[in-house]
C-alpha cells in the first residue's frame, strides 16, 4: 500500500494523459472492422469494457487530483527528470484539476450513451474519443507553451475524425472548412511561439512570466505581438468573434455524442486565454491590453450569439448560437481581470458546458420523434409522441441556459454582475448581461412555441398516408438518451445546490492564478547565488561553431547539478557502461573530449 501511495503521489499528474493514450493504443491493437459489421463484431463488448473502464478510472483519478489541488498545493511533474525551463513539466493546480474533472465528468456519460448505438456508425470511435481526451487533459496540465501546441494538435486531429463519424455530405463539407481553419490557426500558433521564444528566450509559462517584465521595449513589443497571435488562435478555438462564425454550422452537423463532447472543446480555448493571457502575460501593460481587447469582444460575442439564435431556423444551430452567447459571457468575466470575476467565469464555464451537452442530446430526441420530414426545423409539425415529457425537459433546460432562478446559470450571472462593482463599464456590462438574458428568454419562447405548444394534433385517420408515417415514428428516444439527459440534469441541479462550496473553490483558484511569483518559486530552480537558472533571449551576435581545441571549462557546467534530479546525478538512472572486449570493432567516430561550441569570433 505504501508503494502504491508513493507511486500515486509521484506520478499522478501524467496518469490523466497516459491513461487515454494507452487506451487508444489498446483499442487500435484490438482492431476495428468496417462500420457495417461493428454491431456483430465479437470484439465490441471487449471494446466497450476497455473504453468504459478507462473513462471511469480517469474520473476517479480526476477526483483524487481535485482533492489534492483543493488544499492549494501545486504539483510539478518533470518528464525525464529535467527541470523547467529546460525540460517538459506538467503542472497540477486548482484550475488544471477542475478542468480535468469537468472533462471526465462529461466524457463518461456521453461515452456510455454513444456505446448503445452511435459507436457502430463509424470506425475507431472509442479510439479517437480517448485520443481527444488525451489532448484535452494534456492541454490543461502542461506548463509549457510549445507542449500546449502539441496537445492542441492531438485533440484537433482526433476531432477531425470524430466530426466525420457517421458519414454524411454535410459533415464532410463542413469538416473540410473546420480542418482548414484549424490548420491556419496552427500556423499562427507556431509563428506566435517563434516570436515569443526569439525575444523572451523561453517557452515555459512560469519562466516567460518572470522574464517578460525584464525585456527592453522592442523585445517586449515583439513578444506581445506573439502573444496577440496566440490570442487569435485561442479565440478561434473558443469561437469568439470575429473568428467564431464556424461553430453553429459545424456543431449542427456533428453526430449527437460528438456535438455533446465538443461543448467542452471551446472551453479549452477559454482555458488557454485565461492561463496564457491572464497569468503568463500578466505584467501591467500586457494585462491592460488583454482586458481592453477582450471586453468588447466578449460583449459582441454574447450579443451576436443570442441574436443569431433568434434568427436561426434549426434547433441544433440554435443551440450553437446559444453556446456562442455563453462564451461571450465568460469572456466578459475574464476581461474584468479581478479575482471575483474570474471565480464567476469558472463557475459559469462548468454550467455552460454541461447544459450545452444536454441540449444537443435533447435535440436528438426531438429529431428522432419528428422524423426525416421535419427533423429539427422550426416548422409546424404533428406533436411528437412524448411531447409533454420533452417539452418539460426543454422548459427546464431553457431556464438553465437563459440564466433564470433558481438554477446554476442564474447564480453564475449574479456572481458576474457582483464582480463589476469596481469597473468603469459597470452599468454597460450589467445592461448587456440583462439584455442578453431577456433576448435568450424570447429565443427559447419562440423555439418552444413552434416545437411544442403550436404542434398540430397527429393524424388520426388510419386511411391516410400521414397516419402511417406518424405511427412508424419511434415511441421512445434512442437507447440511453433519456437516462443520459436525466443524469446530466441531475448533476446541474446538484451543482446549483452546491454553489457556495464550488464558488469558494473557484475563488481560491482565481487567487492562485493571480500569484505568478508562487508558480515561479515552485517551478524554477536557483543556483548557489539564488539566481534563477533560466535561458536568455537570442543574441544575434552569437554565432556558434565547433572548434577542436583546449578551451576553458563550460560556463554552464556548474548548473548541471541543479537541472538534474539527485537520482540521475548519482547515476542511479543510468545503465552500467559496457566494457569493450578485446577484438571488438572500434567505433567509427570518437569525439574529441575537448570539443566545444564557441563563438565564431573566437575561432582562428
Amino acid at each position: 500500500m505504501t508503494f502504491l501511495t508513493d507511486f500515486w503521489l509521484t506520478h499522478f499528474p501524467i496518469l490523466s494523459i497516459l491513461l487515454p493514450a494507452l487506451t487508444s493504443i489498446s483499442l487500435i491493437l484490438l482492431g476495428n472492422p468496417g462500420s457495417g459489421s461493428l454491431a456483430q463484431d465479437w470484439r465490441q463488448p471487449v471494446r466497450h469494457a476497455i473504453s468504459w473502464t478507462s473513462a471511469a478510472l480517469g474520473l476517479v483519478l480526476a477526483i483524487l487530483m481535485l482533492n489534492f489541488a483543493s488544499s492549494g498545493q501545486i504539483k510539478i511533474y518533470q518528464l525525464s527528470e529535467w527541470t523547467a525551463p529546460f525540460g517538459i513539466v506538467l503542472v497540477v493546480d486548482r484550475l488544471a484539476a477542475m478542468m480535468v474533472l469537468l472533462t471526465y465528468s462529461l466524457a463518461l456519460p456521453i461515452l456510455w450513451y454513444a456505446s448503445a448505438e452511435w459507436d457502430t456508425r463509424g470506425r475507431y470511435f472509442h479510439t479517437m474519443l480517448h485520443f481527444l481526451l488525451m489532448g484535452i487533459c494534456g492541454a490543461f496540465l502542461t506548463g509549457d507553451l510549445f507542449n500546449l501546441f502539441v496537445f492542441f494538435e492531438i485533440l484537433l486531429m482526433a476531432s477531425y475524425v470524430l466530426l466525420l463519424h457517421s458519414q454524411s455530405k454535410a459533415r464532410f463539407a463542413l469538416g473540410v472548412h473546420y480542418v482548414i481553419l484549424n490548420l491556419l490557426a496552427s500556423a499562427l500558433f507556431l509563428i506566435g511561439l517563434g516570436l515569443i521564444y526569439g525575444n523572451v528566450g523561453s517557452l515555459n509559462m512560469a519562466d516567460v512570466a518572470r522574464l517578460l517584465p525584464t525585456l527592453d521595449s522592442d523585445s517586449h513589443q515583439m513578444a506581445l505581438t506573439g502573444a496577440m497571435l496566440l490570442f487569435v488562435v485561442f479565440g478561434i478555438k473558443a469561437a469568439m468573434l470575429p473568428v467564431g462564425f464556424w461553430l453553429p454550422k459545424v456543431y449542427a452537423v456533428a453526430a449527437t455524442p460528438i456535438a455533446a463532447i465538443f461543448a467542452l472543446m471551446t472551453k479549452v480555448g477559454i482555458y488557454a486565454i485565461l492561463r496564457v493571457h491572464g497569468t503568463v502575460f500578466a505584467d501591467s501593460s500586457s494585462l491592460k491590453l488583454f482586458s481592453a481587447c477582450l471586453l468588447p469582444i466578449g460583449i459582441a460575442t454574447t450579443l451576436y450569439g443570442v441574436i443569431g439564435a433568434i434568427g436561426t431556423e434549426r434547433l441544433r444551430r440554435f443551440i450553437g448560437f446559444m453556446v456562442l452567447s455563453s462564451i461571450g459571457t465568460i469572456l466578459i468575466a475574464l476581461a474584468l481581470a479581478t479575482t471575483q470575476a474570474w471565480a464567476a467565469a469558472l463557475y459559469y464555464l462548468i454550467h455552460s458546458t454541461l447544459i450545452a451537452a444536454c441540449f444537443y442530446l435533447l435535440a436528438e430526441w426531438v429529431i428522432v420523434q419528428r422524423g426525416d420530414e421535419f427533423k429539427d426545423h422550426f416548422k409546424l409539425a404533428p406533436a411528437i409522441k412524448q411531447n409533454r415529457l420533452v417539452s418539460v425537459l426543454f422548459f427546464i433546460m431553457a431556464l438553465m441556459m437563459a440564466g433564470l432562478p433558481p438554477f446554476s446559470g442564474f447564480i453564475g450571472k449574479v456572481m458576474l454582475l457582483q464582480s463589476t462593482h469596481t469597473h468603469t463599464w459597470q452599468i454597460a456590462i450589467i445592461l448587456m448581461i440583462l439584455l442578453v438574458s431577456i433576448l435568450s428568454i424570447l429565443a427559447f419562447v419562440r423555439v418552444g412555441f413552434i416545437l411544442f405548444w403550436r404542434a398540430e394534433p397527429p393524424e388520426d385517420n388510419p386511411q391516410s398516408t400521414a397516419f402511417a408515417t406518424y405511427q412508424a415514428l419511434p415511441d421512445q428516444p434512442t437507447a440511453r438518451l433519456d437516462m443520459t439527459i436525466y443524469l446530466l440534469l441531475a448533476g446541474l441541479l446538484v451543482y446549483a445546490v452546491c454553489a457556495e462550496p464550488v464558488y469558494r473553490y473557484t475563488y481560491a483558484t482565481a487567487q492562485q492564478l493571480q500569484q505568478p511569483q508562487h508558480y515561479q518559486d515552485i517551478l524554477l530552480k536557483k543556483d548557489a547565488t539564488q539566481s534563477v537558472i533560466s535561458v536568455q533571449p537570442f543574441d544575434p551576435e552569437y554565432l556558434p561553431v565547433l572548434r577542436d581545441a583546449k578551451t576553458d571549462p563550460d560556463q554552464y557546467q556548474d548548473y548541471i547539478p541543479y537541472l538534474l534530479s539527485d537520482k540521475t546525478l548519482a547515476g542511479k538512472n543510468i545503465a552500467p557502461a559496457q566494457t569493450q572486449q578485446e577484438g571488438d570493432a572500434k567505433p567509427m567516430y570518437s569525439p574529441d573530449q575537448h570539443a566545444k561550441i564557441l563563438p565564431m569570433e573566437d575561432t582562428p
